[in-house]
């Protein structure tokens, strides 16, 4: 296997526009290209994003859409090496695959999971949108290359053990299903030169659940058997996401005597699935919960890592509002003003929403802009000032958390 260790290296991702030019046909021109770009112009390396223009060659101008770097802080004099992903969306919408719960009795057809073919451009963007602290998502993405890195080398699992099994766990709306997207993403750009197709199956927990007596086991073994059709695929790489997986791994030790049976087989079913493909070096399970207490305890045995993703901190929530301002100015709604990064002496204005902000989730402070301009700024002429769509904001942030106490039961504070 070609898998190695890329920790220590500048990762450069080259998207390449929509077209019919085989990669391999323009590669070697493109890495010509780019060696002798940043061999001129090693003050680049230190972007996150490069935008190709005249100073680039012929070729990069003719085929490339973007140029991306990821790399930790080092110094330009001496770079780390560098790897080139030279790469192109897939266009294919998701695929719902369909099971029928019971065919004996003519049951119903249910969603079972969503398949993309990755890299996707459904998640163009995402890796890049999603703001944590403390390097999270980057360490997320290492823990799960190198989990392929000891499967690829075949290290005995009795000797050393690894699932190759990520759960991520903590509050609705923290981003954990669009984190396990994004890494499944990054390791379909990261290890192309492997793994020629790599495939995102994101399981439908609450569909797995049969109104037919003893066919929710049933439907858990089927779909895991069309898993382990394309994990025979030895040039695939298979991403499973089991989102909110305490619904289909519900801690067995809680279960009464009362609990149907079929719950309970579902989670033996679940484990012996998890279990039988773990056998194949190409596959990754990703998993979510918003009530991690529930899970059964054979299934937190077996997974890796369990990394806790909480609501975001004031500095997070600073870079989350920054991001949305800047792409209102982008596209015109917003007049183009100059913003302070969080470090380098926070905007005023934008750090008192972000302190008002703590305690809110990523999901709901995403919707704020909209909800800002349909509330309070909607007769506005474009483009709007700054500090008065921020405050359009604080206006939508304050009717939110009152609407939420008031659903909670709770007085309202005003």
């Amino acid at each position: 296997m070609n898998i190695s260790n890329t920790h220590n290296v500048l990762h450069v991702e080259i998207k390449l526009k929509p077209g019919n030019t085989r990669i391999e046909t323009i590669e070697n021109q493109l890495k010509s290209e780019l060696n002798c770009f940043f061999e001129n112009n090693k003050n680049y390396l230190s972007e996150s994003e490069i935008i190709v223009n005249e100073q680039h060659g012929p070729n990069i101008q003719m085929h490339v859409k973007s140029i991306s770097i990821d790399g930790n802080s080092f110094s330009t004099i001496n770079p780390p090496p560098i790897v080139y992903h030279i790469y192109r969306p897939h266009t294919r919408n998701v695929e719902v695959e369909m099971f029928q719960d019971n065919q004996e009795e003519g049951g119903e057809e249910v969603p079972a999971s969503n398949h993309w073919l990755l890299p996707s451009h459904s998640f163009d963007g995402l890796w890049e949108n999603l703001i944590y602290e403390d390097n999270l998502k980057e360490n997320l993405l290492k823990f799960a290359e190198s989990s392929l890195v000891f499967s690829a080398h075949n290290v005995n699992q009795n000797v050393i053990s690894c699932n190759r099994i990520v759960l991520l766990h903590g509050p609705p709306g923290t981003g954990k299903t669009s984190l396990c997207k994004a890494i499944a993403q990054k390791l379909s750009i990261r290890l192309m030169s492997t793994y020629k197709f790599t495939h995102l199956i994101e399981i439908n927990s609450h569909s797995l659940f049969s109104k037919w007596f003893s066919e929710s086991g049933k439907l858990v073994m089927k779909l895991f058997t069309k898993v382990r059709e394309i994990i025979a695929q030895p040039k695939s790489l298979v991403c499973v996401l089991i989102d909110e997986v305490e619904s289909i791994a519900y801690a067995r030790e809680s279960m009464s005597g009362q609990e149907p049976k079929d719950a309970m087989r579902v989670v033996n079913a679940l484990l012996t699935q998890l279990d039988s493909i773990k056998e194949s070096p190409n596959v990754l399970i990703l998993a979510t919960s918003n009530l991690a207490s529930n899970i059964d305890l054979a299934f937190l045995d077996r997974a890796d890592i369990k990394q806790h993703i909480g609501l975001p901190s004031v500095r997070a929530i600073y870079q989350i509002y920054v991001s949305m301002l800047r792409e209102l100015m982008r596209v015109g709604m917003i007049h183009e003003k100059p913003i302070q990064q969080f470090q380098d002496g926070a905007d005023v204005c934008i750090l008192k929403l972000a302190k008002s902000s703590v305690g809110v989730s990523g999901r709901t402070l995403r919707k704020l802009p909209f909800l800002a301009h349909a509330m309070f700024m909607g007769s506005a002429i474009l483009p709007i000032d700054l500090e008065c769509f921020v405050q359009a904001m604080q206006s939508a942030l304050d009717k939110h958390l009152t609407d939420q106490r008031l659903l909670e039961g709770k007085p309202n504070n005003n």
